[in-house]
């Protein structure tokens, strides 16, 4: 526990030590602070999903937990199209997976569009745009995780390339980073199960768009992400409570060249790391204010259905937006579909020694859980979707995600019908069959739900309290019924 606190608070220091002498020499253009406190009481033996999912690790499925937080940040724009932005956050909780944490603490220095990021920080899923607030979620990262520490250079938003006159355009980037969760495997998992420990992260994106809204309304986008776990330590607990080690990863300097590039040797031999990716696909139109966007991300897991080999239109989650700006009771709708069925199929084969030298049947993929790596999760909730729930769900202390088998619908909604209310509707419904492996005895199904009220009130400058109202039935996880009240402050000054 000792070496995991030391590195973690090492790691957010290295920004403000990094750019100490700058902070020194120049003065700043602004200073910011913000506070917010969270109660979550339900009746289930978990909360309602949505007073849980999609908040960056801030919640926790206990049936009764609660959070305080506290951060300020700093930017300031210099001469020549420099940038800096640095924040600390920290928070504190109850029946959360730490009782205290570095929520963010990072450093952004930023030229132009080029930004390159220290520390641990909260992203929403990239590359691929979707409405924060009434998604369901990303498939291979996004906002249902604690936020990961990292180096991370990156183009956040699209830059036209030179000679296109604005008709092409592309983002993305590259990161390492830090698994800090070790401790809450270890925790977590009961006597005799597997858990893994300083594992190291590996992302990559490229997005290009193509269109020029001002002289045509409509925009194509397409690209790829890839993530990956590698490196660290493979542990099992004892029946005493002690732990062993099962096997040190490799994580040498050749070892991030390996990830960067995943080559398989020979049939006899893995990938090194854990990988998966996604295809991204946007296309928006525009009528005046309103966008009508729609997208789709293509889900695999290792080399099998990267390029479509056994099917197109497979497993994946598609979209619908449409944003009404000026219309102050609906602005924005969302409809999703989710599907991860399919796997490439039930059967795992690969030829060995030349026998069967023409046939590859690359299946039985079981999204999110890696022999080597367990779960593809961040202190047990889910790296991406959380239809696919997380370890922390688990009852029987094994760190894998059990339903991995999902074909789910949702609906979100949203408005604004004066300048100190706002609104949120979330509706859900969602099959599960398990997984190939171990599969359930039988069709496990999940209603989910959310309406929340927001309330910024005119003469409370900066304050915002929200009421959040969630109901879940089904079996998977089960019943609940229950509530979340936020209070949230931000104010600040320039300098």
């Amino acid at each position: 526990m000792k070496d995991f606190s030391i590195k973690f608070f090492l790691l957010s220091l290295t920004p403000l030590l990094f750019f100490s002498p700058i902070l020194a020499q120049e003065r700043t253009d602004s200073l910011s602070f913000r506070m917010e406190t969270a109660v979550v009481a339900s009746n289930g033996d978990d909360a309602p999903l949505w007073l849980t999912a999609n908040r960056y690790g801030m919640g926790s499925n206990a049936a009764r937990s609660a959070y305080l937080r506290a951060g300020a940040a700093w930017q300031k724009e210099m001469k020549k199209n420099w940038r800096i932005d640095l924040e600390l956050d920290l928070a504190g909780g109850k029946n959360l997976a730490s009782k205290v944490w570095l929520q963010q603490a990072y450093a952004d220095i930023s030229w132009k569009m080029l930004t390159l990021s220290i520390g641990s920080k909260e992203r929403a899923g990239f590359p691929l745009e979707k409405n924060e607030r009434l998604t369901s979620g990303w498939m291979v990262e996004g906002t249902n995780m604690r936020p990961i520490p990292q180096i991370r250079g990156e183009i956040k938003e699209y830059l036209a390339i030179p000679g296109t006159r604005g008709w092409v355009a592309f983002k993305g980037h590259l990161c390492y980073g830090y698994f800090t969760d070790g401790n809450w495997q270890e925790d977590f998992v009961a006597p005799g199960n597997e858990f893994t420990r300083k594992v190291l992260y590996h992302s990559k994106s490229l997005m290009i768009r193509l269109g020029n809204r001002e002289k045509l309304p409509v925009e194509f986008e397409f690209g790829l992400l890839t993530a990956a776990q590698f490196g660290g330590e493979k542990m099992k607990k004892n029946a005493d409570g002690s732990v062993s080690l099962l096997r040190d990863m490799p994580e040498g300097l050749k070892d991030f060249w390996k990830i960067f590039f995943p080559k398989q040797q020979s049939t006899l031999q893995n990938v090194q790391g854990n990988h998966c990716g996604s295809w991204n696909f946007g296309l928006n139109y525009y009528v005046g204010d309103w966008r009508l966007r729609a997208y789709l991300e293509h889900y695999f897991e290792d080399h099998s259905q990267m390029f479509w080999q056994y099917g197109r239109w497979k497993d994946g989650h598609i979209g619908l937006e449409v944003s009404l700006p000026r219309n102050r009771w609906v602005s924005s709708v969302v409809w999703e579909g989710l599907n991860s069925t399919d796997q490439t199929g039930p059967i795992l084969y690969d030829g060995i020694a030349g026998s069967f030298p023409d046939l590859q049947m690359s299946g039985g993929d079981n999204y999110y859980t890696n022999g080597e790596y367990l779960g593809w999760q961040n202190y047990g909730a889910s790296l991406g979707h959380p239809f696919l729930l997380g370890p922390q769900y688990n009852r029987d202390g094994k760190n894998e995600i059990k339903g991995c088998r999902v074909k789910a619908q949702h609906l979100g909604l949203e408005g604004t019908p004066a300048e100190e209310w706002g609104w949120r509707l979330l509706l859900s419904y969602a099959r599960n069959w398990g997984s190939y492996g171990n599969p359930f005895d039988e069709v496990k199904k999940q209603f989910s739900s959310l309406v929340e009220v927001t309330y910024l009130p005119i003469w409370g400058k900066g304050w915002g309290v929200s009421l959040s109202l969630g109901m879940d039935r089904g079996n998977y996880p089960g019943n609940s019924t229950g509530g979340m009240l936020t209070v949230r402050w931000k104010g600040g000054f320039s300098l």
